[in-house]
């Protein structure tokens, strides 16, 4: 199963994402965790997006389309993958479908989880990062047992700089202006399979389940 999660910021890709891993064993791919290991490592690829991310900017198409096809060439993506937060925009679906196309695979389903804007920036602005192995937490949702440090690591926990409410915001624009032009590319294509992301990890997560269980 090809899957992809298209959402807002903070919709709970992440975390269904993550759900969707451990019951079907398809390995969840995030660019964004991908690029942000690269920054905290130093690498020449992080001080190239470093500025960008800080910024809440999305990084240039070129960079995490050239992520993406090395990792979906990976052993591990053989029965199925779960793309998180790509394709960004219409070319990056575009360069998506050419990179299965190489291959000989195509998607299966984009899962769209729709959530308000309100609710994305009270998620978001609420998140904590760990600094020393990213364990993410939230101060009204799942606080640590110690304020300000990590229950797993005791590293120091901090709000990234794309998840203060500024930041928030000029992500949810370029959401808006670049990503959500998505719905329709993927309707036409008949692959897309929206789900209300406003309820419970858990009712969310069985919502995905049965548009997953529609498609066998």
């Amino acid at each position: 199963m090809n899957l992809v999660l298209l959402g807002p910021p903070g919709s709970g890709k992440g975390t269904q994402g993550e759900l969707l891993a451990q019951r079907h064993g398809w390995p969840k791919l995030s660019t964004g965790d991908i690029l942000r290991e690269a920054v905290a490592a130093g690498t020449e690829l992080g001080k190239k997006v470093e500025p960008i991310m800080a910024a809440g900017d999305l990084v240039p198409d070129e960079i995490v389309l050239g992520i993406v096809r090395e990792r979906l060439a990976g052993e591990d993506c053989r029965e199925g993958f779960i793309l998180d937060g790509f394709p960004r925009t219409i070319p990056q679906a575009e360069g998506l479908e050419e990179i299965l196309r190489e291959s000989g695979r195509a998607l299966s389903a984009v899962i769209e989880i729709r959530v308000s804007e309100e609710e994305v920036v009270r998620r978001l602005s609420g998140r904590r990062t760990c600094s020393q192995c990213n364990a993410i937490y939230h101060v009204e949702w799942k606080p640590p047992r110690e304020e300000g440090v990590c229950d797993i690591c005791g590293g120091k926990l901090v709000q990234r700089p794309d998840d203060r409410p500024e930041a928030i915001r000029e992500r949810l624009r370029e959401y808006r202006e670049q990503t959500a032009p998505l719905v329709a590319f993927y309707e036409k294509r008949g692959l897309l399979r929206p789900v209300d992301g406003a309820g419970k990890v858990e009712e969310v997560a069985a919502a995905i389940e049965q548009q997953i269980a529609a498609l066998r």
